[in-house]
């Protein structure tokens, strides 16, 4: 099955609201997403067009995370760093919101990193590694090389993005050496 999966759980709603499993095992291990996961993450972001990313983290302590909104919207954005990969270098996204629940696998060996489209928003993601700064890589989030169109008009009405310090001087892909080897597992096409 093609990675990072885009998965959107049912929600089972009456006149009090909705129900939904956010992570059920076995369902998600017929998606393909049979990691283990060992800590969960939520950040907040007050500003409309923070910008997070591009982060992971290698052996070994590599993280495959599960993405989710849970207040606002953000358009979440991962970039295939598997060497050998014919997709190597190349990035997917997909706009995850609250009210829809949409979530994101994004295994191992992909760069991650998120843009809020609203004030207010929160991000929660299950990661299959434990935090380790002495692991991080990170690459560039405007690394001409990627040309990862991120969606700074629109919503943003051309805001330049809030970013941190560390965010601000990570490295060009093509100044990184990549730990991580293709698997044989193609790069999905998120709709």
């Amino acid at each position: 099955m093609p990675i990072p999966i885009r998965i959107v759980p049912a929600r089972h709603g009456d006149s009090r609201g909705w129900f939904t499993e956010s992570y059920n095992r076995a369902r998600f291990a017929e998606l393909g997403v049979t990691d283990e996961f060992v800590q969960d993450n939520h950040s907040y972001s007050a500003a409309r067009g923070t910008l997070r990313g591009m982060h992971l983290q290698g052996p070994p302590q590599v993280q495959a995370k599960l993405v989710r909104c849970l207040a606002g919207a953000i358009w979440d954005v991962a970039v295939d760093l598997r060497n050998g990969s014919p997709t190597f270098g190349h990035w997917v996204a997909a706009e995850l919101t609250a009210a829809g629940g949409e979530q994101l696998y994004v295994p191992g060996g992909f760069a991650h990193g998120f843009l809020t489209l609203t004030e207010h928003a929160e991000v929660a993601y299950k990661a299959s590694g434990y935090y380790a700064p002495e692991c991080e890589i990170g690459i560039a989030w405007d690394d001409p090389d990627l040309a990862i169109a991120w969606p700074l008009d629109g919503p943003l009405n051309g805001i330049a993005p809030q970013l941190s310090g560390r965010d601000c001087a990570m490295p060009r892909l093509r100044d990184i050496v990549s730990p991580f080897a293709y698997d044989g597992i193609p790069m999905a096409q998120l709709d």
